[in-house]
């Protein structure tokens, strides 16, 4: 387990331990503005090496949940620098995670004016939480246009540079759990004609543009990327297994031409079991974060192994502020209380005792 606290540098990539907070959505940004109770819990978990923020919206359309942030306004960008500087007096680094979350949403959770939207008019199954009707159906996504889509990319952009503004010191474009990349990447969600559809290449192409433009607006240092091979998340209907591993070779191998400073991959039993990881992290030279419900020293191994360069852990950091002096100490763990995590308030975000 000491690996995990000792200091990683590569390509420039400079971090105060290994261990990575990873994103997790907790709807407490009331009318989608980060706030001061935001800045204290982040704060209270900047002794990660990097902390990775919970989704936040580029548009206002890639608001599908009720509380999530965003980084299209000024008063974002200003509630957000609460948020770094708060992180940042402890010596450690944030990215802020762009999340569109495209098909997965409802209209509820929009601002007025604002469309769901997906690379496809078809419509995900079951149900999200709304602040207005409680649980609901989704709402039918707004198949993009191709102009649409160049201007959303564009739109992606402005958020990183908005990022950057607000004293990030990079950005993760969210391309895993079934949201509006991911859509982009599954062919039982996309069935455009256009250049965004059809083979693997034109449906990697959003995300591969995003990547692209983003790197260089902020610089491909200040650019990681997460991604969720065989994940089912979002009312993604699985595919063959030989394309899901052309798809992610594919995708790694041009995130390593563009030069993004990590994948983040969030892995499963079969992306395990079908060799994807080997995949992902044959065809990629940067830096490697692993995420799967790792206990320390679980995480311990995967670092010893060389399996990846750094590891995330989500639930370990929601329930213990501390989790790097737990883990330093080998002290026990608070368990998350799972009926606080999306509820609006400092109980079960802020309230968790420290050592």
């Amino acid at each position: 387990m000491n690996k995990l606290l000792l200091p990683y540098q590569k390509n420039g990539f400079t971090l105060r331990n290994r261990m990575v907070m990873a994103p997790m959505t907790r709807s407490r940004a009331i009318d989608n503005i980060p706030n001061d109770l935001m800045a204290e819990y982040y704060g209270q978990r900047n002794g990660a090496g990097l902390i990775i923020t919970e989704g936040t919206a580029p548009l206002a359309a890639g608001l599908g949940y009720p509380r999530i942030p965003g980084i299209f306004t000024t008063e974002q960008i200003n509630g957000w620098k609460k948020v770094t500087r708060a992180v940042h007096k402890a010596d450690s680094r944030i990215f802020l995670q762009l999340m569109h979350t495209g098909r997965i949403g409802h209209i509820d959770n929009l601002p007025n004016g604002a469309r769901l939207v997906g690379p496809s008019a078809i419509k995900a199954s079951g149900q999200i939480a709304t602040d207005t009707k409680g649980m609901q159906d989704h709402s039918e996504p707004v198949a993009l246009t191709t102009e649409e889509i160049r201007k959303l990319i564009d739109g992606y952009v402005t958020a990183a540079n908005n990022a950057i503004a607000a004293g990030f010191d990079g950005v993760e474009i969210h391309a895993a759990n079934g949201y509006l990349p991911e859509q982009f990447l599954n062919p039982n969600v996309n069935d455009r004609e256009d250049e965004y559809g059809g083979n693997i290449v034109n449906r990697s192409r959003f995300v591969v543009t995003i990547a692209e433009k983003i790197a260089a607006a902020i610089g491909k240092e200040k650019t990681g990327i997460r991604i969720s091979p065989f994940s089912t998340l979002g009312d993604l209907q699985p595919y063959a297994e030989e394309e899901v591993r052309a798809t992610y070779g594919y995708l790694a191998a041009e995130m390593n031409r563009i030069g993004v400073t990590y994948i983040h991959i969030s892995t499963n039993a079969n992306s395990l079991e079908k060799g994807l990881l080997a995949v992902v992290r044959s065809g990629f030279s940067g830096t490697f974060i692993y995420c799967n419900g790792l206990t320390p020293a679980a995480a311990g191994d995967v670092l010893e192994s060389g399996t990846a360069d750094l590891v995330a852990f989500g639930r370990s950091f929601l329930a213990n502020p501390d989790f790097v002096t737990r883990v330093a100490t080998d002290a026990p763990l608070n368990q998350p209380d799972f009926q606080t995590l999306y509820t609006s308030g400092e109980k079960g975000y802020t309230d968790y005792p420290v050592l």
